[in-house]
């Protein structure tokens, strides 16, 4: 979960914006502050400095529903005057009110998520808008909460998958893909910008063009179609003129997805797919209402490393899922050892208010759940040691995070293998030639020369 508040400005006036939960609401947030600073709103770093906060929610999890109500309390008790967005907003509370305004009822207005237009005319409502946006007030590529060198591009909304523990479909609704011309005009423009790693998001980067059958769009005057494959082809081709990767995330493994590896092969987008198996076993994956089963996933992966071998695949999974029994999650810790997943995140499964699987029957202890989620990531983290060990003497193209003093002492970076904030790091030790520099955003070569846990550590080349 992160939390961003955004840096101040100099004039009135000003909006606080508080911005939680993934990459899909972050993106949300970018475009709420791109049409404020249209606007000529300014923003604050305070609560208290600012004449109204909004808050982007997150609803997914307990702990996210927890985080997001203080900070809407915190907030009120700061300022007083708040809006709330995001997909707490959309969330029913007892007796089938709204949640938030259950909880906070002075709170001035609330709406689900991607809903711009909405937040705009609250804010509106509340605090008029010092002018009309006559003129140009912000960068073409928008206002981003990432640092300058990466950034997110949702490329749809919503999904059509109703998997027994999740609510996303309740609040975000069913898949609606953006245009492929605007999703390939915002690309160049952050490329421009100086954004050398784009981030695919969306709730299912599998099916985008799916609600639009796959139609034929237009970008730079020629067709093109709105679907997976030629999505990712056109941005790799957009990447390399700008020295850029692109990296996807939120990948279901459909049989199409095997298309997408030649490109990785190829170099157009980086051999790394984030997809969220959930289980392995055939029986789970049928409560869980999961499109596909373990065996599947067995095959495809093996056969995407056929096909690249340098591919890296992280994913997530649930251990202590209703139902879930020993003969089972021991299936998954085999299917673990066997796909060796790269980088594998595992949670307890917490029911969601809302979620079917609240319902099905033979509930797995709390005690239970925490104990095999423990056996999950001591297997993973096996796993992913092992094959982290296999990179020591490799040489690496590293994007560099950090990198104080110009990197003379060192910095922080990735590589194709690492996205930001949920994966590992490539810790830079300081450069073997006294001319060389790093410089935050830039890629460097550096030779592995260690494995520390969840990271590498390289000299710079």
């Amino acid at each position: 979960m992160s939390e961003t508040l955004v840096p101040v400005a100099n004039a009135a006036p000003k909006v606080g914006f508080v911005s939680l939960g993934c990459p899909k609401a972050l993106t949300d947030s970018e475009l709420i502050l791109t049409q404020l600073s249209a606007e000529g709103y300014q923003t604050s770093k305070t609560f208290a400095g600012a004449d109204l906060v909004i808050v982007n929610t997150c609803g997914f999890i307990d702990d996210a529903v927890r985080e997001s109500l203080d900070t809407i309390g915190e907030a009120l008790a700061e300022n007083g005057k708040v809006i709330v967005t995001g997909c707490l907003g959309a969330r029913e509370g007892e007796g089938g009110g709204n949640l938030v305004r259950q909880m906070h009822p002075s709170v001035l207005a609330v709406t689900g998520p991607h809903a711009t237009h909405e937040v705009m005319t609250a804010v509106h409502q509340h605090l008029p808008k010092p002018h009309d946006p006559f003129v140009d007030l912000v960068p073409p590529q928008g206002i981003k909460l990432t640092p300058r060198h990466y950034a997110y591009l949702k490329i749809s909304e919503g999904c059509n998958h109703r998997c027994t523990f999740c609510i996303i479909p309740s609040m975000r609704g069913d898949l609606v893909s953006r245009p492929i011309g605007d999703v390939l005009t915002e690309a160049r423009k952050l490329f421009e910008a100086g954004v050398k790693e784009l981030l695919v998001v969306s709730q299912d980067t599998s099916a985008y063009g799916v609600d639009v059958k796959y139609r034929t769009g237009f970008w730079d005057g020629k067709p093109v179609k709105t679907r997976m494959f030629d999505l990712v082809r056109s941005l790799g081709e957009l990447a390399k003129g700008y020295g850029a990767w692109v990296r996807l995330h939120y990948v279901y493994p459909y049989p199409h997805v095997d298309e997408i590896i030649p490109l990785m092969a190829e170099g157009l987008c980086l051999p790394y797919l984030d997809v969220p198996l959930q289980h392995s076993h055939p029986d789970v994956l049928r409560r869980m209402k999961r499109p596909a089963s373990g065996e599947r996933n067995l095959e495809r992966i093996a056969r995407w490393r056929e096909l690249c071998p340098e591919i890296v695949v992280r994913s997530t999974f649930i251990a202590g899922f209703p139902g879930e029994t020993e003969a089972e999650f021991d299936h998954l810790l085999d299917f673990l050892r066997e796909a060796r997943i790269d980088r594998a995140g595992c949670f307890a499964y917490s029911p969601v208010p809302g979620a079917t699987a609240n319902a099905l029957p033979d509930a797995v202890p709390d005690a239970l759940r925490e104990e095999r989620r423990a056996r999950f990531m001591a297997v993973a983290e096996a796993v992913s040691a092992d094959k982290l060990q296999q990179r020591v003497g490799a040489t690496m193209q590293v994007l560099v995070d950090s990198a104080p003093g110009m990197g003379k002492k060192g910095g922080i970076g990735r590589s194709y293998a690492d996205a930001p904030e949920i994966d590992g790091l490539v810790r830079l030790l300081p450069p073997e030639k006294i001319s060389k520099t790093l410089k935050v955003g830039e890629f460097t070569k550096a030779r592995v020369v260690a494995a520390q846990g969840h990271d590498l550590l390289a000299v710079p080349i």
